[in-house]
């Protein structure tokens, strides 16, 4: 019997990830994530199902959706399966989040916070050519460059990911390394390291 629980079922991830009273693993996972790059502070849940706008329309329901002090959303999903259209479902999911910060009336002037996606994949996104970490963004075609800064996508490829526990050199790689092989340890590593991992053991612990 497994000691730990298994992150990739829709209990055990929202175990790990949607509980606001162990808010700090999605803070200190995002900004391993993002290192460098952005500083999370603190975080909010939000309603993880948008319902419809309309009749007819079709509502979205997120793993978990949560936003920050500066009010840019985070959208962290778990995908077992490989599913076909999976990157138009990435891109219809953040575009929702998008769309929903309209505000009525003719004073709005498209203030648009920044929507990020964060996608955990099972399987692989590209068969012929396999990249544990995929980042995209909206560019310009010619030259690359950003257009935006308001719509991220970070997909994570998890059977690309082939390092050992001694060779995790990051907080990021190491994150991936103990959800990856949660099932599977008797203890969880990097906990001298970083006392996240010491909470994490104990709110995944499910041995008698």
């Amino acid at each position: 019997m497994a000691k730990f629980i298994n992150p990739f079922t829709d209990v055990g991830f929202k175990r790990i990830f949607g509980q606001e009273i162990n808010k700090d693993l999605i803070i200190d996972f995002l900004n391993s994530l993002l290192v460098g790059e952005k500083h999370i502070k603190d975080i909010r849940f939000l309603d993880k199902e948008l319902l419809p706008e309309f009749d007819g329309d079709r509502g979205v329901i997120y793993d978990i959706h949560c936003i920050n002090e500066d009010g840019e959303q985070f959208i962290v999903e778990m995908q077992n399966k490989k599913q076909n259209n999976f990157c138009d479902r990435a891109l219809y999911y953040l575009c929702q989040a998008i769309s929903r910060q309209g505000e009525k009336g003719l004073g709005w002037m498209f203030d648009l916070k920044a929507v990020y996606g964060v996608f955990f994949m099972n399987f692989y996104l590209n068969p012929k050519q396999h990249r544990f970490r995929t980042d995209a963004e909206v560019a310009i075609r010619d030259t690359h460059e950003p257009l935006t800064d308001k719509l991220r996508f970070i997909f994570l490829e998890l059977p690309s990911f082939s390092k050992e526990e001694d060779e995790c050199t990051t907080d990021f790689e190491r994150w991936i390394y103990v959800l990856k092989n949660m099932e599977t340890l008797n203890r969880l590593p990097f906990k001298a390291r970083k006392a996240v991992f010491e909470k994490l053991e104990q709110i995944v612990d499910i041995s008698p």
